[in-house]
């Protein structure tokens, strides 16, 4: 991590879960972190947990509009370096032939697809601006993104919004080649996390499911990021041990 020392790095869905893990783990590091989530107060108690040299490096922020945020890290920090989009939700009420084209399918599209691309895109402007070449951008994507097994509830709209970010990160990884730039891009697919995008009507149809912890997909992501100049990890898939599909 020598080269990401003092560096900036965007963790998007900061406030729990695999957001929060990334925040801990890339902050320990010696990365200068901006945390982005919708609940502002799980930011601050992110930070007041942090030892007080990582707690300086920390910085939450409330996410509502993406370009603003983009302007304010570039000015304030200097624009980032890696950005970790981690932000996903699940609707479990989101069946598609019941809710047709209703606010939680779209919610599911915004967040989990269009959500990737605006937050890749501006931190992507910014390290052309910058002439920064040798940026990481990680997705965090899910084994539904590969393939969408047969349940007994409906997935909804979140693994097809997981298919399109696996064509995303290929997309994106060509548009950067095109660039000439040496920007990475990794998408990063976990098997079922023990994080609240699981809730108890899920762990109630899927009992005894094995889950990987938070902090494993944070390992993840540092492994990913510290990779040599040459090396590319394109797309990962992490399973638990005892998973089935």
């Amino acid at each position: 991590m020598d080269r990401w020392q003092n560096r900036v790095a965007v963790v998007t869905g900061a406030s729990s879960g695999i957001g929060a893990a990334c925040c801990r783990d890339l902050v320990a590091k010696g990365m200068v972190v901006v945390g982005l989530a919708r609940r502002e107060e799980r930011l601050k108690e992110l930070k007041a947990a942090l030892p007080s040299e990582q707690a300086a490096r920390f910085h939450g922020r409330k996410c509502d509009d993406v370009v603003d945020t983009f302007t304010w890290i570039d000015a304030t920090l200097g624009g980032a370096d890696v950005l970790v989009n981690n932000a996903g939700i699940l609707r479990q009420a989101a069946d598609i032939v019941k809710e047709g084209n209703g606010p939680d399918l779209r919610a599911i599209l915004d967040t989990n697809v269009l959500g990737v691309a605006w937050c890749t895109r501006e931190a992507f402007r910014s390290q052309q601006r910058r002439n920064v070449l040798d940026g990481h951008v990680v997705i965090i994507n899910s084994v539904l993104g590969h393939q969408t097994p047969v349940t007994s509830f409906s997935l909804g709209m979140y693994a097809p919004s997981k298919h399109a970010v696996t064509a995303l990160t290929e997309v994106l990884r060509q548009e950067f080649l095109n660039k000439k730039t040496q920007t990475k891009i990794t998408s990063v697919s976990p098997g079922a996390v023990d994080t609240e995008i699981l809730d108890k009507r899920v762990l109630e149809l899927l009992p005894g499911l094995p889950m990987l912890r938070s902090e494993d997909i944070a390992d993840a992501v540092s492994y990913c990021i510290q990779t040599p100049p040459n090396v590319q990890i394109h797309e990962m898939i992490i399973k638990p041990i005892g998973e089935s599909v």
